[in-house]
């Protein structure tokens, strides 16, 4: 079994990441988390997050107050999956932060 860890920045300053960890075995991945993050309030939060952690594949959307909506999604394997997530996140970072902030100000 062998195990991974990969953070990529998303923008030039360095506070908008993805965090990814995927673990595999016989070379197939086998649990795999891909998860958005952003730099807010002097701490880092999680905004959307992929993985298969419940025995199948998801996609958690985090909110502020610590909540979080769970969508589940099918997939042929976990290498789809991950592959996905991570042009996703790519795709729509932004959006998935501004959404996140909006909810910080509302009260």
């Amino acid at each position: 079994m062998g195990e991974k860890l990969f953070i990529k920045t998303l923008d030039l300053y360095g506070l908008d990441r993805l965090r990814i960890r995927l673990v595999t075995e016989s070379g197939k991945v086998t649990y795999a988390v891909v998860q958005y993050e952003t730099f807010v309030q002097d701490k880092w939060c999680a905004v959307v997050r992929y993985d298969n952690s419940h025995g199948y594949p998801h996609r958690d959307v985090l909110h502020p107050n610590g909540e979080e909506d769970k969508f589940p999604l099918r997939f042929a394997d976990l290498n789809t999956f991950v592959l996905y997530a991570e042009q996703d996140m790519k795709d729509r970072w932004q959006w998935y932060k501004d959404r996140f902030l909006k909810e910080i100000k509302t009260p």
